[in-house]
């Protein structure tokens, strides 16, 4: 885009910019907060796992010393530790390097792939809403197949430390997996599981894809794991390595629905005796089942960040001595919403197709009902990636608006737009809008040309006629009128080709038509001294 000389116009350009980012920072600013929240909810979890699965290989070499049977169940937990931890450092790098693509591209994650609060820590990745690196990457250079690669031969070298005979069924209750159904099923006719999972996604959209991955793996870590706390005497209870385990389904809820969450001890694998262990959240005894893990649930009846004190009480078979482990664990419970945000602005133009995005918290875009109302003859699409397009015929009078209705699961929701005509372009020259021109250069000119400046869509507009006056220094002036189209034709070229410094030439009556105009438009004039 040029630089526009006018004041009034370089003011209006650069409050088209501001009011751009501005919009691009609001559009879907609640959508990525709950990206956010499901992220951090699985961080969370993360590590509680993390804490569990530290504790149960001294417990799985301690049995393992009073059998020598056992010794080989107990070899196997340097190589599940190994397979756990490489799967992490291998899911980190891949987000390292789409942080660092979507950031500064220095070649590391810094300070400089982030927005920062004014204390100097990280608030926010800086390049959360790009899906250019992020298709670029995964789909494109081929990490997203390597990813689905690795963790589908991750979950058979699980399985290999599992006995041959238990494997099958052992198979069915561990996380970790490629979803190779859901993409199959997709009306976007995506070409696999990596183009399904990661094509235009926004970097801050990934996140909790691959957090997701890593609790799988640590679930799965924490499942093979406890398989062989089974293995070496899982029913004795040692009392001295418990830790409390909330595993809800979800850590941000929508108002109205239910949270649901279980909890259990993490190395009660093998206490199927539930008269040993009791399980309590804020006071209320919960029913506890043979493998020892008690459901909790409560209503999301208000939105807001919730706590609830969960408690477990273990009796120790051999001894009868009785421990009770606390711990206090968070949810939060948001409200359903939705968003309705034009790519470009708060306007529809005639002429072009418009762009707009539509999203609902908590709501799936195919349970979106979404259409067109008011003046301004408008119709809207629905794009392959979720996207829409607004296509209108006539321009709205003050007051008026066209609007875009929303339904989503109970939910409604309309947003109002001005709909006006493309603005008038201006007419150039050699790429000036008047001036002084040198002869040689006037001469080589091949016809008037409108030029669209600041307008960011991408439209044609074209030059339908005019009319031209030389005026010569003492001389009768030479007129071409009604001239059609904006190249020269053999009458007017034989007057450009007259040119003589001193000389002005007019091009008045300048018309022009842009898409969805129903008849020309007036440009006014162009004025040029040949120098």
């Amino acid at each position: 885009m040029s630089i526009p000389k006018e004041p009034r116009q370089l003011m209006i350009n650069i409050m088209y910019l501001v009011l751009t980012a501005l919009l691009a920072l609001n559009v879907s600013a609640e959508i990525f907060n709950a990206f956010d929240m499901v992220d951090k909810g699985l961080k969370s979890a993360n590590n509680s796992l993390d804490e569990s699965n530290a504790q149960l290989p001294e417990t799985i070499r301690a049995r393992a010393k009073k059998n020598e049977e056992f010794q080989k169940y107990a070899d196997r937990i340097e190589e599940v530790q190994a397979l756990s931890g490489g799967a992490n450092e291998y899911i980190d790098g891949i987000v390292a390097k789409l942080i660092d693509e979507a950031g500064d591209r220095d070649g590391e994650v810094t300070d400089l792939d982030y927005i920062l609060n004014e204390d100097g820590s990280r608030f926010e990745l800086r390049g959360k809403k790009d899906y250019n690196s992020t298709t670029r990457l995964m789909v494109d250079e081929g990490e997203g197949q390597k990813l689905e690669d690795y963790i589908t031969g991750l979950k058979d070298k699980y399985l290999a430390l599992i006995d041959e005979d238990e494997r099958e069924s052992f198979a069915a209750n561990i996380p970790i997996a490629i979803d190779q159904e859901s993409w199959k099923k997709s009306k976007t006719k995506r070409t696999g599981w990596a183009d399904y999972t990661f094509n235009h996604m926004p970097l801050g959209a990934t996140m909790p894809i691959f957090t997701k991955f890593k609790n799988d793996v640590k679930s799965t870590e924490a499942a093979v794991l406890n398989y062989l706390v089974s293995k070496v005497g899982g029913e004795e209870v040692v009392l001295d390595k418990f830790a409390v385990v909330s595993s809800p389904k979800k850590t941000y809820v929508i108002k109205g629905e239910t949270f649901e969450s279980d909890i259990f001890l993490s190395a009660s694998a093998g206490a199927k005796n539930k008269t040993g262990i009791s399980i309590s959240v804020g006071g209320r005894n919960l029913p506890v089942d043979s493998d020892g893990v008690a459901k909790f649930s409560a209503s999301a009846g208000s939105t807001g960040k919730k706590s609830y004190a969960a408690a477990i009480t273990v009796t120790n078979p051999t001894t009868g001595e009785v421990k009770t482990y606390n711990k206090t664990f968070e949810y939060e419970v948001g409200e359903r919403s939705v968003a309705i945000s034009p790519t470009k602005m708060n306007v529809f133009y005639i002429g072009v197709p418009n762009p707009v995005e539509v999203s609902a918290a908590g709501v799936s875009s195919n349970k979106m009902n979404v259409s067109m109302s008011g003046p301004g003859g408008g119709t809207i699409k629905r794009n392959g990636d979720g996207t829409y397009t607004v296509n209108v015929t006539s321009q709205t009078r003050k007051g008026e608006f066209a609007k875009i209705n929303v339904s989503a699961d109970g939910l409604t929701a309309s947003k109002d737009f001005r709909v006006k005509r493309i603005p008038d372009p201006t007419p150039t020259l050699g790429g000036q809008k008047g001036g002084t021109l040198g002869s040689g250069s006037f001469k080589a000119q091949q016809g008037i040309l409108p030029k669209l400046d600041g307008f960011d869509f991408d439209a044609r507009c074209t030059i339908s006629g005019f009319n031209m006056i030389r005026v010569p220094k003492r001389q009768d002036p030479d007129v071409v009128r009604g001239h059609s189209g904006g190249r020269f034709n053999a009458e007017a070229q034989g007057v450009v080709g007259k040119a003589t410094p001193g000389d002005i030439y007019y091009f008045e009556d300048i018309k022009c038509k842009c898409p969805g105009d129903a008849a020309a438009r007036n440009l006014g004039t162009l004025a040029f001294r040949i120098k």
